[in-house]
C-alpha cells in the first residue's frame, strides 16, 4: 500500500560507532524514508519514527506512515541494517534485535543536528513493535538470548532467513565480537525523547523481561490480529499488554492475520487504514 501525496525523501546515514555487518571497517548504514507533514507547520512538527517488521523495509510501511503524515506528523521510517529486503540479509540483523533501537536513537540524533525536533513518538510492526517499546525501556532477557544462541532453547524457524542461527555461529565462531554483542543484549536502550508508543502485531514478547515492561512510563497502545500465527497473542502481545502500566489495546479483527499488515493484497485492506488512523489518534492525543 502506498501513500497518497509526495513520496518520501530517501537517504542513508552512517553510524560510525558500529560496523557494517559485511565490512566491519565501514560504518553501519541506516536508510531513511522521511515524509514532511502536508501542509508544512511553522513550528517543529511532532515526529513519529516507524520501524519495519523482520525482513521488511521502511519503504513498505506506507500504510502506517500515510495516516500519520496526513494527521500533521513528520514521519521517518528506517531500514534496519541486515534485516531489510532492500540491502539483503545478515544473521545478526535477525538475531541481534537489540541493535534496532540503537538505529532509531542514532537517526534521532542525526535529524536533531539538522533542525530542532518536535515531540517524538515511536511506532512499529512485528519486530518493529519490539523496537518501538525498547525505546521506552523494554529489555530482552540476556539469559534467554544466550540459551537460544547456544541451542539450549530452540529458535523458531525464520522464514525470511532459514538457518540464521547456524550462519551466525559460522560467521562468529570463537569470535570475541560475538560474545561482546551478547553481553549488550540486555542493555537499557530507552530514549527519553520518545513520549508515546504504538505497536502493531508486536514480536519478541517472550524475550522481554516483565520487570523492564513494568518500568515503562510512556503511553503504549497495541493492535494485533486475532488470527496471527506468526506473533500469536498469548506469546508475543500479552506480555506487553499485561506488564506495561496503563497499556491499552484491542484486536484488529478476529480473522486478521500477521501478513494482512504487509501483504500486497491483504484479505481486508481496510484493516491497515483503520489501524494507521488509530495510531494517529494516539500520537495526536499525547504529542499534540
Amino acid at each position: 500500500m502506498t501513500i497518497s501525496g509526495p513520496q518520501p525523501l530517501t537517504r542513508v546515514v552512517h553510524d560510525e560507532s558500529r560496523g557494517d555487518l559485511r565490512d566491519p571497517a565501514r560504518p553501519r548504514p541506516i536508510r531513511l524514508y522521511l515524509w514532511e507533514p502536508d501542509p508544512p507547520l511553522a513550528l517543529p512538527a511532532p515526529l513519529i519514527v516507524v520501524s519495519h517488521g523482520t525482513g521488511g523495509s521502511g519503504s513498505g510501511m506506507g500504510w502506517l506512515a500515510g495516516p500519520l503524515r496526513e494527521a500533521g506528523f513528520r514521519v521517518v521510517a528506517l531500514d534496519h541494517h541486515g534485516n531489510n529486503f532492500v540491502d539483503g540479509y545478515e544473521p545478526e540483523g535477525f538475531l541481534h534485535v537489540w541493535e534496532r533501537p540503537r538505529d532509531v536513537s542514532f537517526v534521532l540524533d542525526a535529524l536533531a543536528r539538522e533542525r530542532p525536533l518536535g515531540p517524538v513518538g515511536a511506532a512499529g510492526f512485528s519486530l518493529g513493535g519490539y523496537t518501538a517499546v525498547a525505546l521506552a525501556g523494554a529489555r530482552v532477557d540476556p539469559r534467554i538470548v544466550r540459551a537460544v544462541m547456544t541451542g539450549a532453547v530452540p529458535l523458531p524457524e525464520i522464514p525470511e532467513f532459514p538457518g540464521a542461527l547456524e550462519v551466525l555461529r559460522k560467521k562468529y565462531a570463537l569470535d570475541e565480537s560475538s560474545r561482546r554483542a551478547l553481553d549488550t543484549a540486555g542493555a537499557d536502550l530507552s530514549d527519553p525523547r520518545v513520549r508515546a508508543v504504538f505497536q502493531v502485531a508486536p514480536g519478541v514478547g517472550a524475550l522481554v523481561t516483565p520487570e523492564s515492561l513494568a518500568a515503562v512510563q510512556v503511553p503504549v497502545d497495541i493492535r494485533w490480529g486475532g488470527a496471527d500465527s506468526v506473533n500469536p497473542y498469548d506469546v508475543d502481545t500479552r506480555p506487553y499488554l499485561e506488564h506495561i502500566p496503563g497499556a491499552t489495546g484491542c484486536s484488529a479483527g478476529a480473522d486478521v492475520r500477521h501478513e494482512d499488515f504487509f501483504a500486497p493484497e491483504p484479505a481486508n485492506s481496510a484493516v491497515r487504514v483503520r489501524v494507521g488512523r488509530e495510531a494517529a489518534t494516539l500520537f495526536r492525543h499525547h504529542l499534540g
